[in-house]
């Protein structure tokens, strides 16, 4: 229950927590700028309100976790950096006022792992260029304004290591950034870890045998399963995807589902059209799947039942159609799940899909489509050769009443009797017919 400015720590310090208190006024730059040994500052959760002092990240060579995180900071976030800032790990300064775009000398601190700028009001395009950092794990950009297409990786290795990315309630547009699904490996991987949480980890030995360590857990905020969730620690194979709220739009590449690590997944508020991807019924550890608030069109695959851990699923307004999957966890989820898609039937829903239980098998489908074809077939063979015998008996007929010379005359001499043209026998006749009758088929 602090309240009035910041308290004055000695200048040899190594950790300053003023976590969760009442202070107020600004951060005085010649109260942290002289500090020679300061590991730790974390000033969050009070209504400190002045600019962030450009001399901060100078102030030690020491400083590994930066946490300014829900005050009322405004102006910019200073570059903070210099040779000898390497050592710095987290940044988190969420929830403030800061304004213009992200500097991109942060991109020199090579062991930074996280950095948290969500809930302000930062305007820049895709920071691409922290996917160099080669241990980079956490990146949060959720409600600020970056904008444009995120394009493709520029390395084969860029952001190999993260696992937490939000991009949610911004103006980002062009396809979902599945090229860099390709370098996203650690999401691929479920590996049991024991417990270890993402963490910056420091120790240091005083009076020549003192020794002192700590392990400081990243502290962040998420939505998940549409709730801002507070995290105290962060398990370090757990996988966040949010691109939420943009202007995303093309199809959901079915590489997302490799991604096996992630829990949960948010596509929802974009553009995207074309169908779901069966593959993302390999997404064994999802907990949470929000494809809202989209075109998406097709069948809702059947393969989502392997899901067995799913609690939240939303495909809500969008143009989806048929059955509704019916096994494992899709008897659990609420109606409104599925609110607008009105070609979706089934269970939770009062549509029912008429009988869709008992319809034909492919195979019998094609056998009723051979059979019809065969019948067809046999029709036309038969109309065709009724037409042929009846052209064939006129044809014949013709020929008879106008049977040239020379052939009555060939014929009239096997005749016994010789009669005349006009009393031919009835086998010569028959013989005729028969000759025409083969000339018309």
């Amino acid at each position: 229950m602090l309240q009035g400015p910041l308290p004055i720590p000695p200048p040899s310090i190594f950790e300053y927590d003023v976590l969760n208190n009442m202070l107020t006024r600004e951060i005085s730059p010649d109260l942290f700028c002289n500090m020679s040994s300061l590991y730790y500052l974390d000033l969050s959760n009070n209504n400190l309100g002045g600019i962030i002092p450009p001399c901060l990240g100078n102030s030690s060579s020491s400083l590994i976790t930066l946490s300014l995180r829900n005050n009322s900071l405004r102006g910019i976030i200073p570059e903070m950096c210099n040779n000898n800032g390497s050592n710095l790990k987290m940044i988190d300064v969420s929830h403030n006022r800061l304004q213009e775009e992200l500097p991109q000398l942060l991109s020199n601190y090579l062991m930074l792992e996280a950095i948290v700028v969500s809930d302000n009001q930062l305007h820049d395009s895709f920071p691409s260029w922290l996917g160099s950092l080669p241990f980079f794990k956490v990146l949060m950009l959720r409600n600020n304004g970056f904008y444009g297409v995120i394009g493709v990786p520029k390395k084969d290795l860029d952001f190999s290591n993260l696992l937490v990315l939000d991009l949610s309630s911004n103006s980002f547009t062009g396809e979902l950034p599945s090229q860099y699904i390709f370098n996203w490996n650690t999401m691929k991987s479920i590996k049991p870890n024991g417990l270890r949480y993402m963490s910056a980890t420091w120790s240091i030995t005083f009076l020549n045998y003192y020794y002192y360590r700590n392990d400081l857990s990243y502290r962040i905020t998420m939505m998940y399963k549409g709730v801002p969730t507070y995290y105290n620690a962060i398990q370090d194979v757990f996988s966040f995807i949010d691109l939420s709220d943009n202007r995303f739009e093309g199809e959901i590449s079915g590489l997302f589902g490799s991604l096996k690590a992630l829990y949960p997944l948010n596509f929802s508020n974009n553009m995207l059209t074309g169908c779901i991807p069966s593959s993302l019924g390999y997404l064994t550890k999802l907990e949470s799947l929000d494809l809202s608030r989209n075109n998406l069109s097709c069948h809702i695959p059947q393969q989502l039942k392997q899901l067995g851990f799913h609690s939240s699923f939303n495909v809500s307004y969008n143009n989806l159609t048929g059955p509704i999957p019916q096994e494992n966890q899709f008897n659990v989820f609420d109606i409104s799940s599925f609110d607008g898609n009105p070609e979706l039937c089934s269970d939770p829903l009062p549509k029912k899909c008429g009988n869709l239980q008992s319809s034909p098998s492919p195979f019998e489908e094609d056998h009723k489509h051979s059979n019809s074809i065969l019948k067809k077939d046999r029709i036309s063979i038969l109309a065709g050769y009724i037409s042929g015998l009846v052209v064939g008996v006129v044809l014949a007929d013709i020929a008879m009443k106008r049977t040239p010379e020379w052939l009555v005359e060939m014929l009239s001499k096997k005749e016994k009797g010789k009669e005349g043209t006009k009393n031919l026998s009835s086998s010569t006749k028959l013989y005729m017919f028969m000759l025409c009758h083969d000339l018309v088929f």
